[in-house]
C-alpha cells in the first residue's frame, strides 16, 4: 500500500495543512506535522470528511460559496470613478479569521483612535492574518449599510488604501506605498487562506443575483476557483501599481513645486551668492594660470638671454662659477663632465684646459684674460734702492750623506753637533750664524739622505751661496749630483769643499774630474767654480773656504731693507709638548720683533718669544739671521713664506687659505683624467698599506713620507692617511686600529699609556732614528703583502711501460726514468711531447705497498687522480712549486 503525506493530501484538496490534521484527529488518526504520512484508506476518508463538509456548507449558504469554473455567469458593476469591477462572488470564500472584518457589526471598532495611514490598532496588531483587505472587501459586497460614510468596498481602497475605516477628518497625510504593499500582502494571503477553507462563511446580506449553479465536483470546484481568483488578483494588482505609480509621480511634482514656492525669494538670493562665488572663484584661477604662464614666459626668456655665447676665463674656477658664467644648469656641467670621464661635484674645481673643452661643447667662445688677484697672497713690496743695507751671506751646505758636511760646519761653528745626530746624519735643517774677521756668515745644513730632497730643495731657494761637500776618497756620488741640480736650478753659485784629504785614499784630481763632468770646472782649469781642499777632521783649509765665501758674498752685493716689515722663509717648524708649535724662522727681508703678527701658510699668531742658535733670547731679528718663534697657532709647513701684518689681515688670510687647501685636497682625491682613468680602476685590485707617521719637525715628516710615497709596486699601495709633527696619542692609535694602519714614530716616543692602548687595539707601532731602518722595515712589510711568486721545480719522470685496467683506476705500470716520483707531487702527463694532462698522484705503490716516493731506476705503479685516459709510452713528469721571496 502506497503511502502519503499530510501536506500532499491537502495540496491535493486545496485546503490547509491544519484542515487535513483536524480531519484526521477527529477521526482518531494521531499525526504529528505535515510531514507524517497517511495511509491510503484514511486519504479516502478524508477526502470523503472534506467533500461532504464542502456539501454540507454549499446547502447553509450556496448563494455565497458555489461558482461555476467556467461557464459562470459574472454580474459586473461600475464604480463611482468609473472603474469595471469584477465578480463578487471571488471575494465571499474566506476562512473564519474574516470575522474581525465586519465592522458594521463591530461597532467597537470604528471607536478606537486611527493611525497616521488611516488603519485602525486593531487591525495593525493583527498584521500576520494578512486579512484586513479582504475582511473589507468581503463586507463591502455583502451589502452592508454605508449610514453616510463612504463605501467600505474596493473602490475605497483604490482611493485612499485605508482598509475601509473612516476618513479622518485631519486630512493627514499617509503613506501609498506602504498601504500598497500591505493591502497587495492581504490580498494574496486572505484569497489563499479563504480559498482554502470553505467550510466557513460570512453571514450578512448580499447584493448579487441568484444563479442557478450545476452540481460539480466539490475538489474539482476548490481548484477552478483558486486559478480564478489568481488571475483577477494579478490583473487587480497591475491596475494598482499603475495608479499608485501615477499619483506618486503627481505629488513628488507638487512636492517640488510646493517647496519652490516656499523658498521664493530666499532661495532665489542664495542661488545668486552661490553663483556669483562660483564665478568669483573660477576667475581667481583664471588671473593665478595666467599669471603662471606670463612667469613661466619670462623665466624661459631670461634663461634664453643668460646663454652665453662667450666667456671670460682667468683662472681655475669651481662648477657652479662655470655654470654661471655659461649660463647653464649645474647639472648640465656635471653631467658632461661624467660624458669626459671627470667625475665633479658643485664646488669642485675646474682647471682652465678642461673649461675650455666644455665650453667648446657648447658652443661657448672662451677668452683668456689675465688673473685676478689672489685673496691668499700678499703683494711683496718692492724696496727703493736707497733703502738697502748690507747683510751676512747665507750659506747653505750640500753633499752626499757621510760626506763631512755636518763635521766640516762643526769646525766652523766650534761645537759638536755630529755627536747629538742619530746615526751621524742630520736628520733635519739646522740653522746657525758665526762671525768670521768681524764679518757674519750664516749657515744652513741639509741632510745628506735622498730621502730629504724636498729639504734641500728649500734649503737652496733660500740661500746665496752653496757650499758642496765631496768626499775625495769617494768622489761624486748620487746626491751629490742631485745638489749640484738643485744649486743649479736655484741660479746658486757653488764653492766646492773637497773634504778628508787627510785620507790616504785622497785624489782630488779625480774629484775635479768627476766634476768637471757635470757641469763643474775648476779655475785651474779654466773653469768658474771655486773648489777648495779641506779636512774638517784636522781642521784643515777652513779658513780659506771662509775667506772664499765671503769674496763670493762682497761679488754678489748682498743687500736688504732693515726697515721695513719682516719677511722671511721657515727652515724648520714643529710641535714642542710645552711650547707649542715652534718655528725656525731665517729673515729674508726687514725687521722680526716679538709682538708682531707673523702669518706662514695657514699658520698665524703673535711673536711670544725669538731665540736665536746659541739659545738667547732676542727682541729683533734682522736680515740673514735665523731665530726660532713662538706663539703661531699651528705648525705650518717647511719653506712657507713668512709675512709680519695685521692680526685682522692675517686671520682673514689663514681662512681662505685653508679653505682653498680644504678644496684643493679634495679635489686632489677625486681628480680623474681621460689618461690615469683605467689606472685608477685597476687600483680597487691593490692591497692598501696604510701608514701613520709622526715626526719631531716638520721636513723629517715631508722627507719620510716622500720616501714612502716614492716605493712604487704593482700589488701594494702605500697609503698615508695622517702625517704630522709631534708626540705618538691615543688619538693616533684609535685612528690606526680603525683603518688597519701602522704608526711610524721619527725621533719620537710613546709614553706608557699610548703603549698600553697600542698594544690592547693590536696596533703596530714601531719608532727609528734613521730613516735608512723606517724605509727597510716599511719594504720588509710590503713584501709580506705581496702576492706569493713561485718557480717550478722538476723531481723526475716516469715512462708508462704497461697499462693495468682495474675496476676502480688505471694503474701506469711505470719506470722511473730520472729523478724521482713522490707521492704528493703534481704531475704532467705527457704524450708525443704534448702535455695532454695536468693533475696529482692518487696513489703510488711498489708491488703491493703504498709508497712515498720512487727512485730512478725502479718500478712502480702510479694511478692519476680522476684520469684514466693513459697508455704505454706515456711520460709522467712529476714537479713541485718552490715559493720565492718577492722583490719590492
Amino acid at each position: 500500500m502506497s503511502k502519503k503525506r499530510v501536506y500532499e493530501v491537502a495540496k491535493d484538496l486545496g485546503v490547509e495543512n491544519k484542515v487535513v490534521i483536524d480531519a484526521l484527529k477527529k477521526h482518531n488518526v494521531e499525526v504529528k506535522s505535515h510531514m507524517s504520512t497517511v495511509e491510503d484508506s484514511q486519504v479516502s476518508m478524508i477526502k470523503q470528511s472534506l467533500a461532504g463538509g464542502a456539501k454540507q456548507a454549499q446547502s447553509e449558504a450556496p448563494k455565497a460559496t458555489q461558482q461555476a469554473p467556467q461557464k459562470k455567469v459574472h454580474e459586473y458593476r461600475r464604480n463611482e470613478d468609473g472603474e469595471r469591477r469584477g465578480p463578487k462572488q471571488d471575494r465571499n470564500n474566506r476562512n473564519d479569521r474574516n470575522d474581525r472584518g465586519d465592522r458594521n457589526d463591530r461597532g467597537e471598532k470604528r471607536d478606537r483612535p486611527f493611525n497616521r495611514d488611516g488603519k485602525n490598532n486593531g487591525q495593525r496588531d493583527h498584521r500576520n492574518d494578512r486579512n484586513d483587505r479582504g475582511d473589507n472587501r468581503s463586507n463591502q459586497r455583502n451589502g452592508q449599510s454605508r449610514d453616510g460614510r463612504r463605501p467600505e468596498g474596493r473602490n475605497d481602497q483604490r482611493q485612499d488604501n485605508r482598509n475601509g475605516g473612516n476618513r479622518p477628518n485631519n486630512g493627514g497625510r499617509f503613506d501609498r506605498n506602504n498601504d500598497r504593499n500591505h493591502d497587495r500582502n492581504n490580498n494574496r494571503s486572505n484569497d489563499r487562506n479563504n480559498d482554502r477553507n470553505n467550510d466557513r462563511r460570512n453571514d450578512g446580506p448580499r447584493r448579487e443575483r441568484r444563479l442557478e449553479i450545476p452540481q460539480v465536483d466539490p475538489a474539482l470546484t476548490v481548484k477552478t476557483e483558486g486559478r480564478d481568483r489568481q488571475a483577477s488578483r494579478e490583473v487587480d494588482r497591475q491596475k494598482e501599481n499603475r495608479r499608485f505609480e501615477s499619483e506618486h509621480r503627481n505629488e513628488n511634482r507638487s512636492e517640488r513645486r510646493n517647496k519652490k514656492d516656499k523658498k521664493g525669494k530666499k532661495g532665489e538670493r542664495t542661488q545668486s551668492l552661490v553663483s556669483s562665488a562660483l564665478q568669483k572663484n573660477k576667475n581667481k584661477v583664471k588671473q593665478r594660470n595666467e599669471q603662471h604662464i606670463k612667469q613661466k614666459e619670462e623665466e624661459r626668456r631670461k634663461a634664453e638671454a643668460a646663454i652665453a655665447t662667450s666667456i671670460e676665463l682667468s683662472g681655475p674656477l669651481t662648477v657652479k662659477e662655470l655654470a654661471e658664467k655659461m649660463g647653464r644648469e649645474v647639472s648640465e656641467i656635471i653631467k658632461k663632465l661624467m660624458m669626459l670621464g671627470v667625475m665633479a661635484t658643485i664646488n669642485q674645481e675646474i682647471d682652465v684646459e678642461t673649461a675650455m673643452v666644455l665650453a667648446e661643447d657648447f658652443g661657448v667662445e672662451v677668452v683668456e684674460v689675465e688673473p685676478e688677484q689672489d685673496p691668499t697672497e700678499i703683494i711683496e713690496i718692492e724696496d727703493s734702492p736707497e733703502s738697502l743695507q748690507a747683510r751676512p751671506p747665507v750659506v747653505t751646505i750640500m753633499g752626499h750623506v757621510d760626506h763631512g758636511k755636518t763635521s766640516l760646519l762643526d769646525v766652523i761653528r766650534s761645537t759638536n753637533v755630529t755627536a747629538s745626530e742619530a746615526g751621524g746624519i742630520t736628520q733635519h735643517i739646522g740653522a746657525y750664524q758665526v762671525r768670521y774677521e768681524g764679518n757674519k756668515i750664516t749657515f744652513l745644513d741639509t741632510p745628506g739622505h735622498e730621502a730629504f730632497t724636498a729639504m734641500r730643495l728649500r734649503g737652496a731657494q733660500s740661500t746665496d751661496i752653496a757650499v758642496l761637500v765631496v768626499a775625495a776618497d769617494d768622489g761624486v756620488m748620487p746626491q751629490t749630483i742631485e745638489a749640484i741640480n738643485h744649486a743649479k736650478s736655484a741660479e746658486v753659485p757653488i764653492i766646492v769643499a773637497i773634504n778628508k784629504m787627510d785620507k790616504p785614499g785622497a785624489n782630488p784630481d779625480h774629484v775635479k774630474q768627476q766634476l768637471s763632468e757635470h757641469g763643474l770646472l775648476p779655475e785651474e782649469w779654466g773653469g768658474d767654480t771655486i773648489m777648495v781642499p779641506v779636512s774638517a777632521k784636522q781642521r784643515q783649509g777652513i779658513e780659506d773656504l771662509l775667506e772664499t765665501i765671503l769674496l763670493v758674498a762682497e761679488v754678489q752685493e748682498l743687500k736688504a731693507n732693515p726697515n721695513r716689515k719682516a719677511q722671511g722663509i721657515v727652515i724648520e717648524a714643529q710641535l714642542d709638548k710645552g711650547r707649542g708649535p715652534v718655528c725656525t724662522v731665517l729673515v729674508q727681508k726687514g725687521s722680526l720683533r716679538v709682538g708682531e703678527t707673523i702669518l706662514a701658510g695657514v699658520a698665524y699668531g703673535k711673536v711670544r718669544a725669538m731665540t736665536n742658535e746659541r739659545g738667547e733670547k732676542v727682541k729683533v731679528a734682522r736680515p740673514s739671521m735665523p731665530v726660532e718663534i713662538l706663539g703661531l697657532s699651528d705648525v705650518p709647513q717647511a719653506g712657507e713664506v713668512i709675512f709680519a701684518v695685521d692680526d685682522n689681515e692675517a686671520r682673514s688670510i689663514a681662512e681662505k687659505r685653508i679653505e682653498k687647501q680644504r678644496i684643493t685636497e679634495m679635489n686632489a682625491k677625486t681628480k680623474v683624467t681621460l689618461d690615469d682613468l683605467f689606472n685608477q680602476m685597476q687600483q680597487g685590485e691593490l692591497k692598501d698599506l696604510n701608514i701613520i707617521i709622526k715626526g719631531d719637525v716638520q721636513g723629517s715628516v715631508e722627507a719620510l713620507r716622500q720616501s714612502l710615497e716614492g716605493i712604487k709596486n704593482p700589488e701594494v699601495r702605500i697609503n698615508i692617511i695622517h702625517s704630522a709633527v709631534g708626540a705618538i696619542n691615543e688619538s693616533d692609535v684609535m685612528l690606526a686600529s680603525a683603518s688597519g694602519a701602522i704608526i711610524i714614530g721619527f725621533n719620537v716616543r710613546p709614553d706608557a699609556n699610548v703603549r698600553k692602548e697600542a698594544e690592547k687595539e693590536s696596533v703596530d707601532l714601531r719608532t727609528y732614528r734613521v730613516i735608512y731602518d723606517a724605509i727597510n722595515e716599511i719594504e720588509a712589510a710590503m713584501r709580506g703583502m705581496l702576492t706569493p711568486e713561485f718557480k717550478e721545480v722538476i723531481l723526475g719522470r716516469a715512462e708508462v711501460r704497461q697499462v693495468i685496467s682495474t675496476p676502480k683506476a688505471i694503474v701506469a705500470g711505470s719506470y722511473v726514468t730520472e729523478g724521482k716520483i713522490t707521492n704528493n707531487s703534481e704531475i704532467r702527463l705527457i704524450r708525443d711531447g704534448i702535455v695532454i694532462h695536468e693533475g696529482h698522484i692518487d696513489s703510488l705503490r711498489r708491488f703491493k705497498d703504498e709508497v712515498k716516493e720512487v727512485a730512478t731506476s725502479f718500478e712502480c705503479g702510479i694511478s692519476l687522480e680522476r684520469y684514466r685516459d693513459v697508455k704505454e709510452g706515456d711520460v709522467i713528469e712529476a714537479y713541485k712549486m718552490e715559493e720565492i721571496a718577492p722583490e719590492v
